[in-house]
């Protein structure tokens, strides 16, 4: 089982930038993610990462954006969100992927979220 623990959400106006981090406990992960959710929403992958490649994976709104990136002790991530809009206000998850065999290839193979931290960007 993984506990994941997110933090650094706040409010910012379009333009700033703000930084997520997730910690995770318990078994390892494969992959590392972040979601996002709106009310009246489905919840929705943003940016995911696996040992198995260097870069990031991420969702046509946030690209050249939004960068996720690997923290220097096991099992943290970061979300870093420069340039940000409006539209990118909400609730953000941290999320794990237990099988990197699944993860690696779509943000619906996550298996586990964090508790959620919100975000908003005034105009």
């Amino acid at each position: 089982h993984v506990q994941l623990v997110e933090s650094g959400g706040g409010s910012v106006q379009a333009g700033g930038s703000l930084r997520l981090s997730c910690v995770a406990y318990g078994s390892p992960v494969g992959c590392m993610g972040w979601f996002r959710q709106v009310p009246g929403k489905e919840r929705e992958g943003v940016a995911r990462l696996d040992d198995s490649h260097i870069n990031g994976v991420y969702a046509d709104s946030v690209k050249g954006r939004f960068t996720i990136v690997r923290g220097q002790s096991p099992g943290t991530w970061y979300l870093q969100m420069n340039s940000l809009r409006p539209e990118d206000t909400g609730t953000y998850f941290c999320a794990a992927g237990a099988k990197v065999s699944w993860c690696a290839r779509d943000f619906v193979y996550f298996d586990y979220y964090g508790q959620g931290t919100q975000v908003t960007v005034s105009s």
